[in-house]
């Protein structure tokens, strides 16, 4: 036993050595066993299954909403892994942002950039920087390769060393086979098994920074977990839904790092100016018709027809011509 002990503790040492990778901007290393290709074709047949049975919200203004943010925060995440050399992972992402018409206080990302938000989590955001802090963490956890970190973990628990050497087609089948347990979208629809409470500060800190990038406010990131410990009743300590961390705990971790988070608000391409919202843009589109029809082009239309009109060709008929027609038959 003890001699197997080692062995197993070797091995995992190799594994990691071999397969190792490393998260953006926080650097953490990871073991990655588990090929792109491979945690991305289990993901879409998983997510494929879960859109047919789900039912997509018909709130279209709230749905339009949550795909404007997440694709602001999307291109953001894009422009950072360009900047830092790492253009290939951007290959990796087919974003999609979902509404479903579902009373759950909760949301969800699949490998490849897959988000699912609930209605039951609406009423809890009440600005585009408290939804960009849901959709920034959910964004985090496919950057970060959270799910293909957990998935390489199951491979070597159940197969050990030998899926390593063994045949594409057998390792693609262990995949699809350990995605129902990973996702956890087999058994129970629409429910991800929780990750790690390193995974969840790590996602955290990550979305943050994303959504800081994009525009939007991270401070506000503190008064959403605070409506949602309130909401759940676990601000004590214990953790929320089982699938995050307790609230007071995130809550202190996400006020720790707020420092950073603002000195990263100054590489920002435009430090000053959010992104737009739909209760701003359209008031400003208003305005500029308006303006342009009612003080441009009305006025100037009738100032130029009444001055030729009324004022040079009827008096140049009446006071210039008659008088002269006049005066030149009296003289004869």
């Amino acid at each position: 036993m003890k001699n197997f002990t080692k062995f197993t503790g070797v091995f995992m040492v190799f594994l990691f050595l071999v397969s190792c990778g490393s998260v953006p901007l926080t650097g953490r290393r990871q073991m990655l066993l588990v090929s792109d290709a491979e945690i991305l074709t289990a993901s879409f047949t998983q997510y494929e299954a879960y859109m047919k049975s789900a039912v997509k919200s018909t709130k279209s203004v709230q749905s339009a909403t949550i795909e404007r943010v997440g694709k602001n925060i999307a291109v953001a995440t894009e422009n950072y892994l360009k900047q830092n050399g790492l253009e290939k992972e951007i290959d990796n992402f087919k974003w999609e942002f979902n509404l479903i018409n579902d009373s759950a206080v909760n949301a969800f990302c699949m490998p490849g950039g897959k988000i699912v938000v609930y209605e039951g989590l609406l009423p809890l955001v009440s600005s585009d920087d408290e939804l960009a802090v849901v959709i920034g963490h959910e964004v985090a956890h496919a950057v970060a390769k959270h799910a293909n970190e957990r998935m390489s973990q199951q491979v070597v628990a159940q197969y050990g060393a030998t899926i390593v050497d063994a045949a594409l087609s057998t390792r693609t089948s262990a995949v699809q086979a350990l995605g129902n347990t990973v996702f956890g979208l087999g058994a129970q629809l629409g429910v991800m098994l929780p990750y790690s409470r390193k995974h969840e500060y790590e996602a955290d800190f990550l979305g943050l920074a994303f959504m800081t990038l994009a525009g939007y406010e991270p401070n506000s990131a503190v008064a959403f977990w605070q409506k949602m410990a309130s909401n759940s009743g676990n601000s004590n300590g214990s953790d929320f839904m089982s699938t995050h961390p307790s609230d007071s705990k995130r809550i202190a971790e996400i006020q720790r790092r707020l420092p950073e988070l603002e000195k990263l608000k100054q590489s920002r391409p435009d430090n000053t100016q959010k992104p737009p919202t739909d209760n701003a843009q359209k008031p400003q589109a208003e305005k500029t018709q308006k303006q342009s029809t009612d003080n441009t082009q009305k006025p100037q239309v009738e100032k130029k027809q009444k001055q030729p009109t009324d004022n040079t060709q009827k008096p140049s008929t009446d006071n210039t011509q008659k008088p002269q027609v006049e005066k030149t038959k009296k003289q004869k």
